[in-house]
């Protein structure tokens, strides 16, 4: 059985306030982007759990890994036998892009299936929000509003069909650790959701990422790529979570990207 994690953007992200717990309260909408790594799942050949990773390295132990400790999961709340994962990474480290969390959230779905567990997608998020934060949101992998410290998700009215996408990665990652040690929060006048309803040409005017106005000053190269989007005939252009990856977003196919940026990591597509 195969199927392809996609990664997601974020569209907005205010960082409100640190907490108790020493997690961030957050607002931001998540939304899928088919950019995908290629997830394979079959019954053991040896009797006993294989990961097989190709692609981009993946540099954490198969214990460590998101793939595994979803099956660990489900093999130890409901018994299923072993399997060989065949993981073939396409979607970047430490960019923002979600892909960690694509992959385990996929791997549930899967093994869901395989095995015939019958979990629905209330049971599926509950199981994805032991793997991580973003997790849950690629059970149903549509657009959702995440608040609180990342864990607590509504539907959002959002359409963006038709939209092309351009996703930039340089070649440097930022740990997540590394981004909310820099950032400052501070209380929004207006909340993300009725920003939204704006044209999405005035989107870069009142929509914003908390995490630019730092990560643009630590990393210079990064605010020269979003105004190469701009220039691109970008109509929003934003980092996405707090991570390295940039996307535009265009009404039409944009045009020399590949020429000014071609020293990094790009993907175009539509959504």
């Amino acid at each position: 059985m195969i199927l392809f994690p996609n990664c997601k953007i974020n569209i907005g992200l205010s960082v409100a306030a640190k907490r108790p717990d020493g997690y961030h309260d957050i607002e931001s909408v998540l939304f899928p982007v088919p950019f995908c790594d290629v997830l394979e799942i079959v019954p053991a050949k040896r009797d006993k759990f294989a990961l097989n990773l190709t692609g981009i390295e993946v540099t954490t132990g198969i214990e460590e890994n998101i793939c595994f400790r979803a099956w660990k999961l489900l093999e130890e709340e409901f018994g299923i036998d072993p399997v060989d994962i065949y993981l073939h990474k396409v979607i970047p480290a430490g960019a923002g892009l979600g892909g960690g969390s694509a992959d385990g959230a996929f791997t549930l779905k899967l093994l869901n299936e395989m095995f015939g567990i019958k979990l629905d997608n209330r049971g599926l998020k509950q199981m994805a929000s032991r793997l991580g934060s973003d997790c849950p949101f690629f059970i149903e992998n549509k657009a959702l509003m995440v608040f609180d410290r990342g864990d607590q998700f509504m539907p959002v009215e959002l359409n963006l069909h038709g939209f092309y996408v351009v996703l930039v990665k340089p070649g440097f990652n930022i740990a997540t650790s590394t981004a909310y040690s820099l950032v400052r929060p501070s209380q929004k006048e207006n909340p993300l959701e009725d920003l939204l309803k704006r044209n999405i040409e005035d989107w870069k005017d009142h929509i914003i990422n908390d995490f630019e106005e730092v990560l643009f000053r630590k990393y210079p190269v990064l605010m020269k790529m979003k105004e190469h989007l701009y220039r691109s005939g970008a109509i929003y252009a934003s980092i996405t979570g707090s991570g390295s990856a940039l996307y535009g977003l265009f009404r039409k196919p944009p045009q020399d990207l590949d020429n000014v940026l071609s020293e990094n990591i790009i993907w175009k597509g539509q959504v």
